[in-house]
C-alpha cells in the first residue's frame, strides 16, 4: 500500500508539472531562414502555387476556398493535412500580403492558433526565404503539448523550407507571361 502511495504520489506531480509547463510557456515563437539559387518572382510563383504544395507541405491534401479572393487579404480558405492517417483542417485566413515580398496568415484549428509570416528578399539573384510564427495552444493541454513539442514544431519548418526551396530549384514551369 505504501508503493502504490508512493506511485500516485510520482504520477500526480508528472501531471502537475505538465499542465504548470503550459501555464510558464503558453506560446511558442520560432524564427527560419533558406537561401534559394533562383530570383525572386519565379521563388515567390512557386511558394504561392497551389499545384505545388504538396511538394513541400508535408502532408498536404488540398485547399478549399471559403470566402473572400483567394491570394488576397480577407480570404479565407481550409487546408487540408493527412498525418500519420489523421485528417486535419485548418483555417487559414490571409492577413497581410505584399506580392514578391511577403505573406502573413492565421490559421486556427481545434488544437492551436498560429500567425505565421513568409518573407522573400532578393540577394544577388538569389532569393532569401525567411519565416516567423507565434502558435499557441487552445486549451491547458494543448498549451503544454505545444511546450513539450517546440523543437520538433520548429524542426517541421525547417524541413517545409527545406522542401520548397528543392521545388523552386528544380522548377520548370514559367510563371511569366509570354508577350507578343
Amino acid at each position: 500500500m505504501k508503493y502504490l502511495k508512493y506511485i500516485i504520489g510520482f504520477f500526480a506531480i508528472l501531471v502537475i508539472g505538465f499542465f504548470i509547463l503550459g501555464l510558464i510557456k503558453p506560446e511558442l515563437s520560432y524564427e527560419c531562414e533558406i537561401m534559394v539559387d533562383k530570383p525572386l518572382a519565379e521563388s515567390w510563383a512557386v511558394s504561392q502555387d497551389e499545384e505545388k504544395l504538396s511538394d513541400w507541405l508535408s502532408g498536404f491534401q488540398k485547399v478549399e476556398h471559403v470566402s473572400g479572393t483567394p491570394g488576397t487579404v480577407g480570404a479565407v480558405s481550409d487546408v487540408h493535412f493527412m498525418t500519420d492517417g489523421q485528417e486535419m483542417t485548418i483555417r487559414e485566413t490571409i492577413t497581410g500580403i505584399v506580392p514578391n515580398q511577403s505573406i502573413s496568415m492565421s490559421f486556427t484549428s481545434d488544437f492551436m492558433n498560429m500567425d505565421y509570416k513568409l518573407a522573400m528578399t532578393p540577394v544577388d539573384g538569389k532569393t532569401k526565404i525567411s519565416s516567423s510564427t507565434t502558435t499557441k495552444g487552445n486549451g491547458m493541454v494543448s498549451k503544454s503539448m505545444m511546450a513539450l513539442m517546440g523543437s520538433s514544431i520548429k524542426a517541421q519548418e525547417d524541413t517545409n523550407l527545406s522542401n520548397l526551396k528543392s521545388t523552386i530549384e528544380k522548377n520548370s514551369k514559367s510563371y511569366i507571361p509570354v508577350q507578343n
